[in-house]
């Protein structure tokens, strides 16, 4: 572990977050804009292909055929900004450290598509995975941030439509409390470099478009019932508003009979797992959920099914 390291990140973090709330456009074009400093895995090929309607990135190791299994996933950037562009750093390592293919959901963003789209989209490409001929015992689902909040919200909209669900769950810095009653919303305030609580209630407004964010899937730690889930890996730093997600998550988990990982790290900041190769802790995060990965799909096997 680096003190220097995280000490670089969070003075990067803390200069380019901006002051005060900022107009759609430029909320997207900042995030991409930083989120293209991240480095993408040497080993990766990426394809962009249509899933459930909407455009995907396949990406895929390069030179090998993909092992069978493949992970679902969403992207973050509070169901208002961010792509699948935006997170392959961390779809690019999971691929990488698998060498399990992924398919990243471009879908649709508030405030233009407020809630439920981003979950709608989300389970329309879990099916067309199953209709392509995917098992769901060889899918995970993963995501970050709001994304990781999908991972929840989807498997809890597809067990409702009666579609059984995937194999694994992983999860880096989910947002899963749209109601922000966490305590760490207030004890971390300080200590978290990306987020405040104006900042998200925000884009917040945006993605609930007026909506009661006291309904399981907005506020999954808070209400959903989770018996039956699928095991879990829910990442998350110290140094979060948003830590608390995750812990109440874990702890409604447990009560509901579900294995549950709740894999926390010390003073790193929302979804740190993003700066591998310049963060130690990122990569040996990033190396644990490759483990978790492959120890639910089992990874040895025939390639996968194709997908178009």
């Amino acid at each position: 572990m680096s003190r220097e390291q995280r000490a670089k990140i969070d003075a990067m973090l803390r200069t380019a977050r901006p002051e005060g709330p900022q107009p759609v456009e430029e909320i997207r074009s900042g995030f991409e804009a930083m989120m293209a400093t991240m480095i993408v895995p040497d080993g990766i090929r990426t394809t962009t292909v249509a899933l459930g309607s909407r455009r995907t990135l396949l990406v895929e190791p390069r030179g090998r055929s993909p092992h069978a299994g493949t992970i679902l996933y969403f992207h973050g950037g509070g169901f208002v900004y961010g792509s699948p562009e935006t997170a392959l750093s961390l779809t690019g390592n999971l691929v990488a450290r698998t060498g399990l293919r992924a398919f990243s959901p471009d879908y649709r963003l508030a405030p233009e598509h407020p809630f439920p789209a981003a979950i709608d989209d989300a389970l329309a490409a879990y099916r067309g995975l199953l209709d392509a001929g995917e098992d769901p015992s060889s899918l995970v689902f993963a995501g970050d941030s709001a994304g990781g909040g999908l991972t929840v919200t989807t498997c809890l909209a597809a067990r409702a439509a009666g579609v059984p669900l995937p194999a694994a769950i992983v999860a880096f810095s989910p947002g899963l409390d749209g109601t922000r009653s966490g305590e760490s919303m207030d004890t971390k305030a300080g200590l978290d470099p990306f987020f405040t609580r104006e900042s998200l209630a925000h884009t917040g407004a945006m993605h609930l478009a007026g909506q009661d964010p006291n309904q399981e899937l907005i506020s999954p730690a808070l209400h959903a019932d989770l018996t039956g889930f699928p095991p879990m890996l829910l990442q998350v730093g110290t140094n979060e508003v948003l830590l608390d997600d995750s812990t109440r998550m874990a702890a409604r988990a447990r009560e509901a009979g579900v294995d549950v990982i709740l894999d926390v790290t010390a003073e790193v900041p929302h979804v740190f797992q993003a700066f591998a190769g310049v963060l130690d802790e990122a990569d040996q995060a990033l190396d644990r959920a490759a483990l978790f990965l492959t120890q639910h799909l089992g990874t040895a096997g025939t390639p996968a099914a194709s997908v178009s």
